[in-house]
């Protein structure tokens, strides 16, 4: 009896699915109409995962996590009828037609109701990664990819190739097209390109370059609306522990963002070219990996602090320590170099002895190899290092002071000249042999280099 009434309340499901208009809401209990009802009311329910009385809990389960205007059928089944009638819907293979006729209304019936179980949540970020976010949105046009392009002859075809010899990142100075990098991006280059944000390609000409501080600046025929010069910062005021940001391309991948805290100011590295010394370098523990060079580090309100040049580190790679020229030397730099081509700084025109030789021999300053005749040096009367007729070592002068600053090595030597103006006059003052001479010297130039 109980098989023939869970057979007849099959039955009545799948009218129901055929049927075209709904039945009235069940008010007694009769199982056709019950059936029918619950069979319909599946079709904004979530389908089942397969039939059996699992499938059911399945339901069940998912109709109960839904929206609450959702009939769960099962449920109002075991409060409309006799236990062991719904107890017999549910459990036979009667009810696991009905739910496979549920799920089959669901996939078949309109799609609005099955997109409410689609929730689409909104990605939240906190207030510091939102100003990241702008920050790097807002700088990303100013930095360009720099390709450093060498001729190269082919060994079998004898065919002139230019070839990829290096990669740097830069920054827009300006609307004119002005481009700033490091000096050791653009060193040996035959030829150089400049890819901007949006991967358009110009031939790049060389404005000037400093090998001492490692700043170039080169110019690109840009139309002025794909320029964004970045912002220019202060350097004079950072603290240790202030948040930076550094942008570049290592390694190739364009436009890369790092970031980090200034780890010390006033640091002291020396020029990769020259080996000249560069003051006050912002020390940082921003990943810089080789292709950062030249790009831009900046403060938190997305404003120039610094010029991204070097690394420590013994593999080559990021270790924590990174080194940027700060803008307040950088800026006066690139102003000479837009204006002349060149920076005018002034030199003694010695060549001078490493300091650990110096070392070596108990003294303190610097010990002057060469002092050509030609130059400010040598007009003036220092004498250089040389060998007697027996080709025993005379040592020249020992620079120990210049204009009453104490010299104890060839940085302090440049730090003296660096604050010193061409065509100035400074004293000198050397240990030659075990007397000590004032000596005036006239600075002059440092002579174009090509």
């Amino acid at each position: 009896m109980a098989a023939a009434s869970s057979s007849s309340a099959a039955a009545a499901a799948a009218a129901c699915f055929l049927s075209p208009s709904p039945p009235p809401r069940p008010r007694s209990h009769s199982i056709k109409h019950l059936a029918c009802a619950a069979a319909r009311s599946s079709s904004s329910s979530p389908p089942s995962p397969g039939p059996g009385p699992s499938s059911s809990r399945a339901l069940a389960l998912a109709s109960s996590s839904a929206s609450r205007s959702v009939w769960p059928w099962p449920r109002r089944l075991r409060e409309l009828l006799l236990p062991d009638e719904a107890g017999q819907i549910l459990s036979s293979a009667t009810g696991s037609l009905i739910v496979a006729l549920a799920s089959a209304a669901l996939i078949l019936g309109d799609a609005g109701s099955a997109s409410a179980f689609v929730v689409a949540t909104p990605r939240k970020l906190q207030a510091d990664e939102l100003a990241t976010v702008r920050l790097f949105q807002e700088n990303t046009p100013s930095v360009v990819y720099i390709t450093n392009l060498a001729v190269r002859q082919d060994a079998f075809t004898l065919d002139v190739l230019e070839v990829p010899q290096g990669s740097g990142s830069g920054f827009v100075w300006d609307k004119s097209g002005h481009i700033v990098t490091n000096f050791h991006v653009i060193r040996g280059a035959s030829d150089l390109r400049v890819t901007l944000a949006d991967q358009s390609v110009y031939e790049a000409q060389v404005v000037g370059f400093d090998q001492d501080k490692d700043v170039a600046v080169l110019r690109i025929k840009a139309p002025t609306d794909k320029l964004r010069p970045i912002p220019v910062g202060v350097s004079a005021d950072l603290l240790v522990g202030q948040k930076v940001f550094a942008i570049g391309n290592p390694f190739g991948l364009d436009h890369t963002l790092t970031t980090g805290v200034i780890s010390g100011l006033r640091r002291e590295i020396s020029s990769a070219a020259t080996g000249r010394p560069i003051q006050d370098v912002i020390q940082t523990d921003a990943a810089i990996n080789p292709g950062n060079s030249g790009g831009p580090l900046l403060d938190s309100s997305g404003n120039l602090i610094g010029v991204n040049t070097a690394i420590y580190s013994p593999s080559g790679a990021s270790s924590g320590v990174g080194f940027s020229i700060p803008v307040d030397t950088v800026g006066g730099i690139v102003d000479q170099l837009i204006k002349f081509g060149k920076v005018t700084r002034p030199i003694l025109g010695i060549k001078f002895a490493p300091d650990q030789s110096v070392e070596q021999l108990g003294l303190s300053g610097v010990l002057v190899l060469d002092a050509p005749p030609n130059g400010p040096a040598g007009k003036a009367g220092l004498q250089s290092t040389k060998r007697d007729s027996y080709g025993r070592l005379i040592l020249g002068d020992i620079i120990t002071s210049v204009n009453g600053t104490k010299v104890t090595n060839g940085s302090d030597l440049y730090r003296i000249l660096d604050q010193c103006k061409v065509g100035e006059t400074v004293t000198v003052e050397v240990l030659r042999g075990d007397q000590k001479e004032k000596i005036p010297v006239i600075l002059e130039p440092k002579p174009d280099e090509s």
